[in-house]
């Protein structure tokens, strides 16, 4: 044997040695905890060491380095193998951390959680979202490349990678990804299929025959196929291939043995259960591993592993020194992308915000896409679309290229892909240096609410912006006019709710999404409505605390409190009972998230003990008990709409200002 071939052959074992340790470190994860999937660890360790021992671009030591390519795991069930790869290469996640699998405040929970571990780029779990959280990364890097790179200067330069299984491929919310990815030609997106024929209840074939890779042809995306998942080689060839395709996604499937090695391989009793004490032993003895130590890690595997440590910081300070040389060639612009990476809003941004005088009712669907507008030079890393209703939501930058014709256009033409857009923004999010925004129809949120709810467990920058977001929105009927949306949204903890009275508070509640942490969403009105004067309110102070007395009068006898088109209605309400002698207090109610951030003598300021209240909003009444007691009461509606003029359907179920004033003299006392 020559020694070229003899170093080949250690290498080989020694490759080996470092999968079979992160495989069975996986196993003892789920078997301490009793609970998890090994199933998948066991047959996807050669993808993973391969990623990143030799082929991702990635820094353990700093793992959030800009130009990182992106690892997903969207078949998050099998969280022990990233949580042992980010352990075994050097990650900021220790073998203890490995033996708390699963645990109370473990950093290594269930499934992977965005910010529990160094390592972890997003929230999966849910089957599907993660794949389409990689679009959203996908897009983001074309885009920031297309705005920052210059000649002879690649800043950004990296690609996505997003592990996934057949149940991931079955979920409807793939179809949209995939098929917006082939659309927008992500050419830096790589999807490895875990292509093991095996699901939960047991064989695919009982479910789910598709022929994938023809199916994502007609996406338009770059197939291959590995037949074995063992062969280092082959699935290196693959995703080598797949990095020099540039025009197209791509998809590896790799035929892969569920469980691989232990005596349940090939079947769903591997999937989602520890393997139990014997078979995990001999699991441990198929892969000569000493059955009874627990978490054994030899140590010329782990050396092997932790070559990645080095090559990182090798790779990230190469990336600092092109950086260097870009930032004295390009200042503007590396300081751009500092600030942006930061997630820091240009100084004094905000004084970009308008105003909108009293006098010409507007509907705040527009108001918001002016104030986009108005705030796009000062804000430039605001980016985002609509799905398939820029025209209606006005959810446009104009002038503005659309990123499918110029990457570095901000215009993101989503298509009618709810779920899909909220996962992409979701994963523009997560990828840092934007801030994204998706919009529809507020009834359409139904659609989206799996990806909103990610976006509020992972508190990324996601804004949603949705409008037609009542009965008032009129003919189009009851399918399309959100009644219960309102209730559902302001339950997601983490998520700030925003329904703007008028064209003042939708500004404001633009500036606060950009000033806040975390995810927001916006219910905007297809209707005009009555402007509130700037000149005698502070609409910012008040929507900043998330409810304010916009008209009060002295010792009230009772109090309106309106949210959106209703706060003109509670307006008028108050002049008619004026008329009677009857003092109103009139509450603008725009945020609960934020109204509950408040202090306690705030609060009781506002919503003042001892004056009766009712509530007014064209939604689910469900909630609104909290604020006005059982003593009070809520002008709401229970039941879904009707096709008819706006103004109409609002006067016929309730909303109008002679039915909210006659339902507040119920509540004064003589």
């Amino acid at each position: 044997m020559t020694s070229s071939n003899s170093s080949s052959s250690d290498q080989s074992a020694l490759d080996q040695l470092s999968i079979n340790t992160l495989r069975l470190l996986a196993v003892d994860a789920v078997q301490k905890a009793n609970s998890g999937h090994p199933g998948a660890p066991l047959g996807c360790a050669p993808i993973a060491y391969l990623l990143y021992h030799k082929l991702m671009k990635h820094n353990p030591g700093h793992w959030k380095w800009a130009d990182r390519d992106r690892f997903v795991l969207s078949n998050g069930h099998a969280s022990a193998l990233l949580y042992s790869t980010l352990f075994l290469s050097g990650y900021q996640l220790s073998l203890d951390d490995l033996k708390s699998f699963r645990q109370w405040e473990s950093k290594t929970p269930g499934h992977p959680e965005y910010g529990e571990a160094d390592g972890v780029e997003v929230t999966t779990g849910p089957l599907g979202q993660g794949i389409a959280m990689s679009v959203g990364m996908a897009i983001a890097e074309r885009h920031l490349a297309a705005i920052y790179n210059k000649p002879g200067f690649e800043i950004v330069n990296h690609h996505t990678y997003a592990l996934c299984g057949d149940g991931d491929l079955m979920e409807g919310v793939s179809h949209e990804a995939a098929a917006l990815a082939g659309t927008l030609k992500l050419g830096r997106l790589i999807w490895i299929y875990d292509d093991n024929l095996i699901s939960l209840d047991g064989p695919t074939e009982l479910s789910y025959n598709d022929d994938v890779l023809e199916r994502f042809k007609a996406y338009h995306w770059h197939t291959q196929r590995v037949t074995d998942g063992n062969d280092l080689k082959a699935i290196e060839e693959a995703i080598e291939a797949a990095k020099h395709e540039t025009e197209r996604p791509s998809i590896i499937a790799v035929r892969t043995i569920i469980g691989y090695g232990s005596p349940k391989a090939g079947t769903n009793k591997v999937h989602g259960e520890a393997l139990g004490a014997a078979d995990t032993a001999a699991t441990k003895r198929f892969f000569g591993f000493p059955e009874d130590q627990s978490f054994y890690v030899p140590d010329e595997a782990l050396t092997n592993w932790r070559k990645a440590v080095d090559r990182g910081a090798e790779l990230e300070a190469l990336w600092n020194k092109e950086f260097a040389r870009y930032a004295a060639a390009n200042p503007q612009l590396a300081a751009e992308f500092e600030r942006t990476q930061k997630d820091v809003r240009k100084a004094g941004w905000e004084k970009a915000i308008p105003s909108f005088p009293a006098g010409k009712p507007q509907a705040t669907r527009n108001a918001g896409g002016t104030v986009m507008n108005a705030i796009a030079d000062v804000v430039p890393e605001l980016f985002g679309g609509a799905a398939d209703l820029t025209s209606s939501t006005k959810t446009i930058f104009k002038p503005g290229a659309s990123f499918h014709v110029d990457p570095a256009g901000r215009n993101v033409f989503f298509g009618v892909r709810e779920f899909g857009m909220c996962g992409a923004v979701n994963g523009i999010a997560a990828h840092g240096g934007l801030i994204p925004f998706g919009s529809t129809f507020f009834c359409f949120a139904d659609y989206c609410k799996p990806a909103i709810r990610i976006a509020a467990l992972m508190k990324v920058r996601s804004l949603f912006v949705f409008t037609h977001d009542s009965i008032g929105l009129g003919e189009d009927g009851p399918t399309h006019q959100p009644v219960e949306q309102l209730t559902m949204l302001r339950a997601v903890p983490n998520l700030t709710d925003f329904r703007p009275a008028d064209a003042n508070e939708t500004a404001a509640a633009w500036r606060l999404a950009l000033e806040r942490t975390g995810p927001s969403f916006f219910a905007l009105s297809r209707q005009d409505l009555p402007v509130i004067d700037p000149a005698t309110v502070n609409v910012y102070a008040g929507v900043s605390k998330g409810a304010y007395i916009l008209q009060d009068a002295e010792n009230p006898q009772v109090a309106l409190i309106g949210t959106g088109s209703e706060v003109s209605v509670a307006v008028e309400a108050a002049k008619l009972l004026a008329a009677e002698g009857i003092r109103a207090r009139v509450v603008s109610f725009p945020s609960w998230k934020i109204f509950e951030e408040q202090s306690p003598e705030y609060k009781a300021s506002v919503l003042t003990s001892g004056v009766p209240k009712l509530a007014v909003e064209a939604g689910a009444t469900l909630g609104w008990w909290k604020y006005v007691g059982l003593d009070g009461d809520v002008v709401g509606i229970d039941r879904f709409g009707a096709s008819a003029p706006g103004n109409v359907v609002l006067a016929k179920l309730g909303f109008s200002p002679q039915n909210v004033a006659d339902r507040a003299k119920r509540l004064v006392k003589n």
